[in-house]
């Protein structure tokens, strides 16, 4: 072949190349939605269980503590006496003016285990008073007041048997009245001669009349519907789990047995019914047997 006929037969040997399919790989197929797995969920971590006791309060005589039980816990107890759990684990105890110096708190959990917490119990301090009223109260007389009493007795033990449902002593508590405190908790008092037994609650002196109110959620489940020769209108509010107020010396009250109250709501008027020198409130506040001192629940007056 000439130069000349290369050169004319090679623009048709280019383009009959380029006809020529190149080798290629095959493709894939795209995978269907179905076909697609979704990774695993990932579990989250288990909670973790408490293993010990959490307490808020100072272990002391007249104190309360409220605190939760160790995580599992089925049963609980405070030297050796069974506590109420509520559903949340949470669980109240207090020690009587005249507590021990130690106390022990043993949770039984679903494993059979116990957790123990020992509680060294502080003490109080507590002064001598000298009151110039009659042992006997409203009482005219020693037999009549021995008359009396067991009767009272009977009716305060009743109410404070009454089983209550309320949260009442999971809040913070309030005064029911603020003024001058003239009787102090703890206190053994002396009337006209004769020793008594110590002072169970705390006095405020205000005038007749002034109004009271609940420190706290609960039940009423007492109303004295006569004056008692000691306390005179009496009224007791129970704020759960063994907790309970008594209001003494009343002029009036305006709840009954069976109401449920809440925290502020007016309760009656401060009077000087049954064994008081002059108008004042009386708050007492037991937990079970243990006498309270009012003042280490509700704190300052007017804080």
């Amino acid at each position: 072949m000439t130069a000349r006929r290369f050169a004319a037969a090679l623009p048709l040997l280019i383009v009959a190349a380029s006809c020529v399919p190149a080798t290629e790989a095959p493709a894939k197929p795209a995978p269907s939605p179905a076909a697609v797995t979704p990774p695993a969920p990932v579990a989250p971590p288990p909670a973790p269980v408490r293993g010990d006791f959490i307490l808020r309060g100072t272990p002391e005589q007249g104190a309360v503590m409220v605190g939760q039980v160790p995580g599992g816990t089925r049963t609980l107890t405070l030297d050796g006496q069974a506590i109420a759990v509520a559903a949340d684990g949470s669980f109240l105890i207090a020690f009587d003016r005249d507590a021990g110096p130690s106390a022990r708190l043993v949770a039984t959990l679903a494993s059979g285990q116990q957790v123990e917490r020992a509680l060294s119990v502080a003490p109080g301090s507590w002064r001598i008073e000298t009151i110039n009223a009659p042992y006997r109260g409203s009482a005219s007389s020693d037999a009549e007041f021995e008359r009396r009493r067991p009767a009272e007795l009977a009716q305060i033990a009743a109410a404070r048997a009454t089983p209550v449902v309320s949260d009442g002593w999971r809040q913070t508590f309030r005064w029911p009245v603020t003024g001058r405190l003239s009787g102090f908790f703890g206190s053994q008092r002396v009337y006209q001669g004769k020793p008594g037994s110590y002072h169970s609650g705390t006095d405020v002196a205000v005038p007749a009349g002034t109004p009271f109110f609940a420190p706290a959620d609960g039940v009423v489940t007492l109303a004295a519907s006569a004056p008692f020769t000691l306390e005179g209108n009496l009224l007791i509010v129970d704020h759960g789990m063994g907790l309970s107020s008594a209001f003494l010396h009343c002029q009036r009250l305006d709840v009954k047995v069976g109401d449920h109250v809440v925290q502020g709501q007016q309760l009656g008027l401060v009077g000087r019914t049954g064994r008081a020198t002059g108008p004042h409130m009386h708050w007492g506040l037991k937990w079970r047997d243990a006498r309270l001192d009012p003042g280490k629940l509700a704190g300052p007056m007017g804080r």
